[in-house]
């Protein structure tokens, strides 16, 4: 039997061998009671509203798409693909869902959940990487059989999968939806994880567009970028180099904090006063409104 084209052209796409998955029956009614949650279902929450919108739904015009089971036991099946309306069924109060009820060994169901869910759910950019994680690490594909299986090219999928690397407290904000994958997308072309959280609570705090963010970044960049190509370390005498030490130690203790000095090569600079938090930033002010006082 040949193999189906991947996303939306038949589930056979999704595992090595179509015939693997074999169908018992086309559609039958099945008792909710007799249903159990995939455990390997990538979708972690269910928006309330929504599910009652839909409960809504189910309740005045049916299940238009069947839930996808596997048989586990005697009348016992597990969700596939639905979990989703598997749910919102239970709150319209119905007994029996239609369900297309499959045969596949253990081996297949994450890929099979994963991938269905990644196409047919509308999952949070979070989940959607993690999902993309999963199926690189737990299923062993590479990134081009990824691709082919779920339809999108390797660039979309690196995007999702570098949302990952973000700070926890950026990843939360993505799926409570306080903040956009078009924003996160931006925050990630810098490199230093605190300065990529102070964007994010810039962007809460001022609802700052993703346009706004992305020329923030660029101006971030562009001044880093030029720092390094003209800014260098200058070799000063013994003498004053001991003296900017000294200098940089009596800093660092006033202020609590490693102070930096930046030297170009005429001899001007600055000096970088690092902060750890908002608390901290406050303290410094704090030490420098004493010093003005």
């Amino acid at each position: 039997m040949a193999k189906r084209n991947a996303l939306g052209r038949g589930l056979g796409a999704l595992i090595d061998d179509a015939n693997e998955i074999k169908t018992v029956t086309s559609s039958d009614e099945v008792s909710i009671s007799q249903i159990e949650a995939n455990p390997w279902q990538p979708r972690t929450t269910f928006d309330k509203e929504s599910l009652d919108e839909l409960a809504k739904s189910i309740s005045e015009v049916g299940i238009i798409q069947p839930l996808t089971l596997r048989k586990t036991g005697e009348d016992k099946y597990q969700i596939i693909a639905g979990e989703r309306r598997f749910r919102a069924a239970k709150l319209a109060g119905l007994k029996k869902i239609p369900a297309f009820i499959r045969e596949s060994e253990d081996a297949n169901m994450l890929e099979l959940a994963l991938v269905e869910n990644i196409q047919r759910e509308d999952l949070d950019s979070i989940e959607i990487a993690l999902s993309y994680q999963r199926l690189l690490e737990e299923c062993q594909l590479t990134q081009d059989s990824l691709s082919e299986r779920v339809g999108k090219k390797r660039s979309t999928i690196s995007n999702y999968l570098r949302l990952l690397k973000l700070p926890a407290v950026i990843q939360k904000a993505i799926r409570e939806r306080e903040i956009s994958m078009g924003h996160a997308r931006a925050i990630i072309n810098i490199d230093d994880p605190e300065t990529q959280v102070m964007l994010y609570r810039q962007i809460v705090k001022y609802d700052f567009s993703v346009r706004k963010i992305e020329e923030i970044v660029r101006k971030m960049n562009a001044e880093s970028n030029e720092n390094e190509a003209g800014i260098k370390e200058k070799a000063q005498p013994s003498g004053l180099q001991k003296e900017y030490d000294e200098l940089k130690k009596h800093l660092s203790n006033h202020f609590s904090t490693n102070v930096d000095f930046k030297i170009n090569n005429k001899g001007k600079g600055k000096i970088v006063i690092p902060f750890n938090s908002d608390k901290d930033l406050e303290r410094i002010i704090g030490v420098l409104d004493k010093l003005n006082s």
